[in-house]
């Protein structure tokens, strides 16, 4: 650990570690605004498909370059296990985020955690507490306005229902996926974690290659790999954060990424940000501080998923 860190350590917040994970925060942000062109371009299937055989090749060389060891057999089978509900997670937000305004679909996505602490309870026996309760309470408050927003507008469309209820989806099976991070955290390294489940991903996905893939148009091969670095960068800027600061300093900042939705998306994409998406989003992160602080572990650091 660096003597800056170390100094920042004792006067308050780590400022570096806060900073390149808020950094870190941004480029996935971006990376969602380049996924969501490519899914409305090309499709999601084939857009995962090859940012997922992208991914297998650069995170493969980065494992393959360092000290490794050969994972177990039940260590394989966590990585594909863990690889399936990601890949459920992935096609289910954002496809439903091509149909829905960035800001929404981002701040829908926050209520993940709320629901990993009902699965911690189911999965791992683990208590559930009252601010847990009041902390779930608020999220589904925050989805509910979120939902009405939509009910209320004139121009509502059955597309943009169905994208928040593969948002809602996705966020079950991530919630999920946090509970398998954790238990694959203790048995390898984020680098191999990063290599085989992008691999277990692209070849789930590959099985239905000869019936859905598509040649990528070669103008959106940039945008791919675009959204492959962010990806990684994003993983490992994150990865380091954790490993040098507390959790409490740093899980805020990922709630900047509804900030950043909000300018990308008006930026980006021209989409307005309705008072009910703000109040709803604003519920939820609300939720899931309480969460945070009913139940420590759900600050633990893991990788990011998408």
């Amino acid at each position: 650990m660096s003597s800056a860190v170390k100094t920042s350590s004792l006067t308050g917040a780590p400022t570096i570690p806060v900073f390149i994970c808020a950094l870190a925060i941004f480029l996935l942000s971006a990376m969602d605004v380049a996924m969501k062109v490519l899914v409305i371009a090309v499709g999601v299937y084939n857009t995962v498909l090859w940012r997922s055989m992208l991914a297998t090749l650069v995170a493969g060389a980065g494992w393959s370059a360092g000290p490794r060891s050969r994972p177990t057999v039940p260590v394989l089978g966590l990585h594909a296990l863990r690889a399936v509900i990601v890949g459920i997670v992935i096609l289910c937000f954002f496809w439903g985020l091509a149909r829905l305004p960035l800001a929404e679909a981002i701040g829908l996505s926050f209520i993940a955690p709320l629901f990993a602490l009902f699965l911690a309870a189911l999965l791992l026996g683990e208590r559930i507490r009252r601010q847990a309760i009041w902390a779930s309470m608020a999220g589904l408050a925050g989805v509910a306005i979120i939902m009405a927003g939509q009910f209320g507008r004139a121009s509502y469309s059955q597309d943009a229902v169905l994208g928040t209820a593969a948002v809602l989806v996705s966020t079950v099976f991530y919630a999920y996926n946090l509970v398998l991070a954790r238990q694959q955290a203790l048995l390898a390294k984020p680098i191999e974690i990063m290599f085989f489940q992008n691999l277990a991903i692209a070849i789930i996905l590959g099985l239905a290659a000869p019936w859905l893939a598509v040649a990528l148009p070669a103008d959106l091969w940039l945008p791919l790999a675009g959204v492959t670095a962010l990806s990684l960068v994003g993983q490992f800027m994150m990865s380091w954060s954790y490993a040098r600061a507390e959790a409490q300093y740093l899980i805020p900042t990922e709630y900047s990424a509804f900030i950043w939705a909000v300018a990308l998306g008006w930026l980006i994409f021209d989409e307005a940000v309705t008072w009910t998406t703000l109040a709803g989003a604003c519920l939820i992160i609300a939720g899931c501080l309480i969460a945070m602080r009913a139940n420590p572990k759900l600050a633990e650091p893991i990788e990011a998923t998408i």
